[in-house]
């Protein structure tokens, strides 16, 4: 090659500089994304001193490339039903905090004199917090395994779909400029309906497609395959009107049910490490050191409206879901810096030429300052709530605690609440797919059926027997099946209370299908045919078939299900789910044992250490520092609930119940000198669950020991609260009252069955 092209002469330039630069932040213990931003400054076309990128029109093509891995890989680590396990006390931190800052940027902006649109970017900007930023923080100060930190890893993970879904409405309003809560509200029903369809369809064909083509699928073809359906989706989202982020991220979060999730992730790392690396140095060009002097005052407000309104909103966030005063602080203090994705957000806005370009390096000034205050706010947050307990009146300080109390009451779950979610679901899931299925059979099976058959006639039945062939599985889900689960046979053997509403239920939805198959018909013949010939006769063949039908789409669930639990099947299977098995499973909301603060810790039994091979009896743990052991993880073999005879053996597995108290006592002696890293593995039978003392259950009077829970539920009884006062791992001879609240670690079918068996 004669001529080097001035791309790879840029490439060159630009991954020596990173490369230098992040090993100089490596060593002074810096994220790395930091150290790449500053490489793009030296090599952008405002630093004069240093060489410059020639060709910036192809490296911002590589720049997008690196958006969409960036957002893959993010989708690749998310996975949906990581965010349905998420819990409702992240859930409400995360959006009390999103909503106030959000709102909080776009005023600023305003009263800045800033546009409409850069005061929305500013707002879309300070939405996320820094994952990256947070873990390493968090290992560094030794904080992983404090219960606050397991509500904060779940905002992480509520703000990233969040986030995701602002980026999409932030590039509709850009490109349309409409404003009108109308347009604002089709545009998210409409993204929602393609989520969800998107993602059911997913599920439904592509670990499928792993599977069937698994012994042809070595490192390298399964690369190509996942990259392509990458790419395509991006394909399909443009095409539908979203942005090439979204498809990446939705794609990956569907490959991140497959058995092949890892090895996806790992061989497509290096991938996105190389074009992540290329964006992030693009970021670091766009930024001009004079602007950002002129602005000096901009970025100052800034980073302090990240400091303040962050902790502000996320404690009320915490506070407002139930969380005590101090918990709720370390949490705001935790989450108080601007994310990689306001970078991200702000490349969005100048692509799309709607924001101003000093809002640009205000975001990267703002986030460089909150990075480096990130670590000191999360080591000065006890002493920041000792402070605020000190200075704030007794009075409120006991009703924040009062109010953490009360929302952590049980209350027996409703069995209405539970059938309406299971009629709920069914109607929610398959009258998405009747509507798509709808919408593809009126804009493109008739069109292309317009084309080639000129009888109307013929081509409406070709049409309708075509759609509807397919339809009929789901409709008959939509207009017929029934939920399953103890709470429907309940209700309905509950014939003078219950029997109505049910009976009412069903004919509303049996209605609801009867009017989609009318205006579905509708569109295929005129409304005299369609009410007089067409409608009776799919009714007719709705019921004639209703057993081949039903069989038909158990066949279709099982599938469906099947290949979304797939992923925890195989790491069962392959003994992956060694490794921090609580993460998943107990989440906020279902391991603390708040107002007791108490929560689960998964710990790694160490080769040396001094206890192995004596037994629970022998070492009296739970009488000397008050903790439990849920479990212990030995290779392939979950021991739930471990009996007084069993043993600790070297690399065990062990869930600790504690509050942070107890585990900063009990640590030094269980000597775990590794970090828990969070993984995200799975116990399907292992949760925390609370019961009421009533009549169903009948332990009114049974001593903890000869209450059989221990049989009963393969678990233990670790709380009580009575009368409002709380107990903590209760002695075996405690006696169980009329309402008492209990607290049980064991198996959640068994639980649940607690109360409708005697």
């Amino acid at each position: 090659m004669g001529h080097l092209p001035k791309l790879i002469e840029d490439l060159a330039l630009i991954l020596i500089v990173a490369a230098f630069v992040t090993l100089l932040f490596k060593s002074i213990k810096q994220p790395l994304v930091l150290g790449y931003i500053i490489a793009g400054l030296l090599v952008g076309p405002y630093l004069s001193l240093t060489p410059s990128v020639a060709d910036t029109e192809n490296v911002k093509t590589f720049a997008d490339i690196g958006v969409i891995f960036l957002l893959f890989s993010l989708g690749l680590e998310f996975s949906f039903k990581k965010l349905v396990r998420v819990g409702g006390s992240a859930s409400i931190t995360a959006f009390v905090e999103i909503i106030f800052i959000t709102t909080a940027g776009y005023l600023a902006g305003h009263w800045m004199g800033w546009s409409t649109m850069d005061s929305l970017f500013l707002g879309g900007m300070l939405a996320s917090s820094s994952t990256t930023i947070i873990i390493k923080a968090f290992d560094e100060l030794g904080v992983k395994t404090k219960q606050y930190a397991r509500i904060v890893f779940g905002v992480l993970v509520v703000e990233d779909i969040v986030v995701i879904l602002l980026m999409v409405l932030l590039s509709t309003v850009a490109v349309t400029k409409q404003f009108e809560g109308t347009e604002m509200l089709f545009t998210v029903g409409k993204l929602l309906f393609f989520l969800i369809l998107w993602f059911l369809a997913g599920i439904f064909l592509i670990p499928t497609l792993l599977r069937k083509a698994k012994t042809v699928l070595d490192e390298e073809t399964l690369l190509i395959l996942s990259l392509g359906l990458c790419l395509g989706m991006v394909v399909v989202a443009t095409q539908v009107g979203f942005s090439a982020e979204l498809g990446a991220f939705i794609m990956g979060s569907i490959l991140a049910e497959t058995t092949s999730a890892e090895k996806v992730e790992h061989i497509t790392l290096p991938i996105k490490n190389f074009f992540g690396a290329i964006f992030f140095v693009s970021v670091g060009m766009l930024i001009d050191p004079v602007t950002i002097m002129e602005h000096g005052w901009t970025v100052i407000g800034v980073t302090l409206l990240t400091l303040f309104g962050k902790l502000f909103s996320t404690t009320l966030g915490a506070l407002l879901s139930g969380q005590p005063l101090k918990q709720s602080v370390q949490v705001g203090m935790s989450m108080a810096q601007i994310g990689e994705f306001a970078f991200i957000v702000a490349t969005l806005g100048l692509s799309l030429g709607v924001i101003s370009d000093f809002l640009f390096p205000v975001a990267v000034g703002a986030s460089a300052i909150t990075t480096f205050t990130t670590p000191y706010m999360i080591k000065y947050s006890e002493r920041f709530y000792n402070f605020l307990q000190r200075t704030l009146p007794e009075k409120w300080v006991k009703n924040l605690n009062t109010y953490s109390t009360s929302t952590q009451n049980i209350q027996a779950e409703n069995e209405w609440k539970v059938v309406l979610k299971s009629y709920s679901s069914i109607a929610f899931t398959n009258g998405i797919i009747l509507l798509a299925l709808m919408l593809l059979s009126i804009k493109i099976l008739l069109p292309f059926l317009d084309q080639a058959i000129t009888n109307d006639i013929t081509r409406s039945v070709i049409a309708l027997v075509v759609s509807f062939g397919i339809a009929t599985p789901f409709l008959w889900a939509l207009m017929a099946k029934r939920p399953h689960n103890m709470a429907y046979k309940e209700l309905w053997l509950n014939k003078r209370y219950n029997r109505g509403p049910l009976l009412v239920l069903e004919f509303l939805r049996i209605v609801l299908g009867v009017l989609l198959i009318g205006f579905w018909v509708n569109e295929l013949f005129p409304t005299a045919i369609a009410l007089m010939v067409a409608i009776p006769v799919i009714s007719i063949i709705l019921i004639l078939f209703s057993q081949r039908i039903q069989q038909f789409h158990q066949r279709l669930e099982g599938r469906f299900l099947s290949n979304l639990n797939a992923r925890e099947t195989a790491q069962a299977d392959l003994k992956l789910q060694s490794e921090n098995i609580l993460h998943r499973e107990f989440n906020p909301d279902t391991t603390s044992l708040s107002p007791w603060d108490a929560h689960m810790v998964d710990l790694e039994v160490s080769q040396h250490a001094e206890y192995i091979g004596k037994t629970l009896e022998e070492l009296s743990w739970r009488e000397n520092y008050g903790i439990n052991i849920a479990y212990i993880k030995r290779g392939d073999r979950l021991i739930y609930a471990p009996a007084r005879h069993n043993k600790l053996l070297p690399f065990d597995q062990v869930g600790i119940i504690a509050t942070d108290e107890q585990m900063q006592a009990f640590k030094p002696v269980f000597d775990a000198k590794e970090q828990v890293e969070f993984v995200d593995y799975k116990v399907e039978n292992i949760v925390v669950q609370k019961i009421v003392v009533d009549e169903h259950n009948k332990l009114k009077g049974l001593t903890v020991r000869n209450s059989g829970i221990r049989e009963r539920t393969n678990g233990l009884v670790v709380g009580i609260e009575r009368n409002n006062q709380r107990m903590l791992n209760p002695n075996s001879t405690t006696v169980f009252e009329w309402g008492d609240i209990v607290w049980i670690v064991g198996e959640k079918k068994k639980i649940q069955l607690l109360n409708t068996t005697p």
